[in-house]
């Protein structure tokens, strides 16, 4: 028979009962012990504290950085800024044509992907200071496109043969020849008026002059006349008058002019071949054969000498020579003489039609006063020419609409 074993009674009372004091101990344990997990929760927290700290400085280091090398950027194309000016003036000054290869070689080196950064900086700083501008001039073959056709009419001979028109992008480059000038940005008038004899300022100057003792000697006199501009100062003014006489000559024959022609107009203004063109005093002489200096106008781009035929040179317009020149055996007569590509740019059809009419306007005033006072009565029955009307006879000499520097 099974033998009953403890009432629930007798084991509760076996089993041994802590005492008062230790279960005061348990319980201060207890209480003083952490909760599970509640000690590595502030460790993980300083742990991300810290390394968000760290992130926030190496986002500061990389932004200065970025700082830094933008600020040295800016610096380098600035003073590359510097030199491509100092650069263009002193090209300028020898009237010298102005190369892209020329400017990455001496002011880029081997940074000539900056070259449009650099030249928008230049050109700030040239207008800003000295009132000038870089002009890249057109190339020979859009030019002689231009003048056969232009405007509206060139778009709409290419409507009739079905050539589509170019982009503007397309165009720049057909036009552009990575080469380039120094011009004026000063409006017209703002020249005009600057050149403009001031009275009072012109007799200080004289009383200037006087006190220094030199007042005998003519050579001496003040040469600004009263005005902030002098044109009888200017380097090579007589040089840079037979120049526009050139360019009015070839202009008023069609734009163009073969050698023997100019030379007998000159021939008959004075200007033979043994005659000498005065220069500055900043030139390697003091003057130069006539022949001497249409070749620099050539090199410094003012006036071309084409051959008759040559048409990679002539951009295709020309054919073959006329039959009169074909068989003369003297060379002189197989070129003919053009507008360069400088005096487009620098000076403009425009403006030397304009020269040439208040020219010839000017001197039939004088002629016909003269003819007043000689005859005692006014020259009647003789119309007077009007400036407008000797533009558009050189309008129409020149065979087309006049063009404003390009």
């Amino acid at each position: 028979m099974a033998r009953a074993g403890p009432s629930r009674t007798q084991r509760s009372q076996r089993v041994p009962q802590p005492s008062q004091s230790q279960s005061q101990s348990q319980s201060q344990s207890q209480s003083q012990r952490p909760a599970r997990g509640s000690r590595r929760a502030p460790v993980e927290e300083e742990d991300e504290d810290e390394n968000s700290g760290d992130d926030h400085d190496d986002d500061h280091h990389e932004q200065d950085t970025d700082i830094n090398e933008s600020r040295a950027e800016a610096d380098e194309l600035d003073r590359k800024a510097s030199d491509l000016v100092r650069f263009a003036l002193f090209m300028e000054q020898k009237r010298t044509l102005i190369r892209r290869e020329d400017i990455n070689k001496k002011v880029l080196g081997s940074n000539s992907r900056s070259f449009n950064s650099v030249l928008e900086r230049a050109q700030k700083l040239l207008k800003k200071t000295f009132g000038m501008e870089l002009v890249e001039l057109q190339s020979r073959n859009y030019r002689e496109q231009d003048n056969v056709v232009a405007g509206d009419d060139l778009q709409e001979a290419r409507n009739a043969t079905g050539v589509k028109k170019k982009s503007n992008l397309e165009l720049s480059a057909a036009a552009g020849s990575k080469t380039y000038i120094l011009r004026s940005v000063l409006d017209p008038a703002i020249i005009e008026e600057a050149a403009r004899t001031d009275e009072r300022l012109y007799e200080e100057q004289i009383a200037d002059h006087q006190e220094d003792g030199d007042d005998d000697d003519d050579d001496d006199m003040p040469r600004s006349y009263g005005c902030i501009i002098s044109w009888s100062t200017t380097d090579q003014l007589g040089a840079l008058g037979v120049l526009h006489v050139i360019l009015a000559i070839i202009l008023a024959n069609g734009r163009s002019m073969n050698d023997l022609d100019l030379r007998a107009h000159l021939k008959r203004l004075g200007l033979t071949s043994n005659e000498s063109i005065p220069m500055n005093t900043q030139s390697t002489h003091k003057s130069l054969p006539i022949d001497a200096y249409l070749g620099q106008l050539i090199k410094q781009g003012y006036i071309d000498r084409v051959k008759l035929g040559d048409t990679k040179a002539a951009g295709g317009k020309r054919g073959r020579a006329p039959a009169a020149t074909q068989g003369n055996p003297d060379e002189t007569q197989a070129f003919e003489w053009h507008w360069g590509h400088r005096s487009y740019s620098e000076i403009g059809e425009q403006a030397i039609a304009t020269f040439v009419a208040e020219f010839m306007v000017e001197r039939n005033r004088d002629d016909d006063a003269e003819d007043d006072d000689e005859d005692g009565r006014a020259a009647r029955g003789r119309g007077r020419a009007e400036p407008g009307n000797v533009y558009e006879a050189i309008e129409r000499a020149a065979g087309g609409n006049l063009s404003d520097v390009k």
